[in-house]
């Protein structure tokens, strides 16, 4: 282990998760906890940590997991939550942002307002948290700041624009605030899963947004089995959670952690393949 994140675990430290009621948050609250970490658990409704707390009993952690009530839609939510958890711990010295939910349907079909709910959670709640979480983080000079991205922030597909819009938007936010965070040794990292078996897509798919006699429904089906056979074969999401678990242990890590299916190929593509190619390989995928 590095000379700084010894320096820093001479005390116990304190990890920020938000959304961990399910899929990648509450993995990665678990991963944490494992390494000795105190984890402020994190969810918009207290009565969700059912799950959560029966693993952590069973894995002799509970007493490093401690649940708090936080909207990241909420100003005040935010703030409760970032005075308590100073008041109490006096710090924080992770802060992992991972509460989002995937909006899927063709572009044309899909409300406005509900183009703003994805993006006022996805987006503009973890833009509030970690705006909340930097004077803290600057003043003691140190601290370790992951956001969820996705491989749908390295390329879009038909179907999921408003989900992909988010994620490309955390990808842009997180580098400038790797710039600006890097003189007060502030890490600033993207985690980017592929395909993992989390409720996330499940829930994206049980409430795609379209219309009768969509001109869009011969497409709209074929994303629809892409995605569904892509979730039933997916890994295990234990894998990203063990990912944090070891970024939060680097001394330097690095801006971009691609993780799993698609996410590697999906940045060689992005680079070396041109666009057209890309274009005509992402059809012929949705169609097979």
């Amino acid at each position: 282990m590095s000379n700084q994140v010894k320096a820093s675990s001479e005390r116990k430290r304190i990890a920020l998760v938000t959304g961990t009621s399910s899929g990648f948050g509450l993995l990665i609250a678990v991963s944490l906890a494992e390494k000795g970490i105190t984890v402020i658990a994190t969810m918009r409704d207290l009565a969700r940590n059912v799950e959560l707390a029966r693993i952590a009993e069973q894995k002799g952690i509970a007493d490093r997991i401690h649940y708090l009530q936080l909207d990241v839609t909420d100003t005040v939510s935010i703030s409760t939550a970032i005075e308590n958890i100073q008041a109490q711990y006096g710090t924080i010295d992770i802060l992992v942002n991972n509460a989002g939910y995937a909006v899927g349907g063709f572009i044309e079909h899909v409300p406005m307002e509900t183009w703003r709910a994805q993006l006022e959670t996805n987006v503009f709640g973890l833009i509030a948290v970690t705006r909340a979480v930097l004077p803290v983080m600057r003043e003691q000079k140190d601290g370790y700041i992951i956001n969820m991205s996705s491989v749908s922030g390295l390329s879009a597909f038909p179907g999921y624009a408003p989900y992909a819009t988010s994620k490309f938007a955390i990808e842009g936010f997180s580098e400038s605030l790797r710039h600006e965070m890097a003189d007060f040794n502030v890490k600033v990292v993207l985690v980017e899963p592929g395909s993992y078996r989390t409720s996330i897509w499940e829930k994206g798919l049980a409430d795609i947004h379209t219309v009768p006699n969509s001109p869009y429904q011969s497409r709209l089906e074929a994303v629809l089995r892409y995605s569904r056979k892509s979730a039933s074969s997916a890994p295990d999401p234990q894998e990203v959670a063990d990912l944090v678990g070891r970024i939060v242990e680097k001394r330097s890590p690095k801006l971009r952690y691609a993780i799993g299916e698609g996410s590697h190929i999906m940045i060689w593509a992005r680079k070396w393949v041109p666009w057209r190619v890309l274009e005509w390989v992402i059809g012929r995928a949705l169609k097979s």
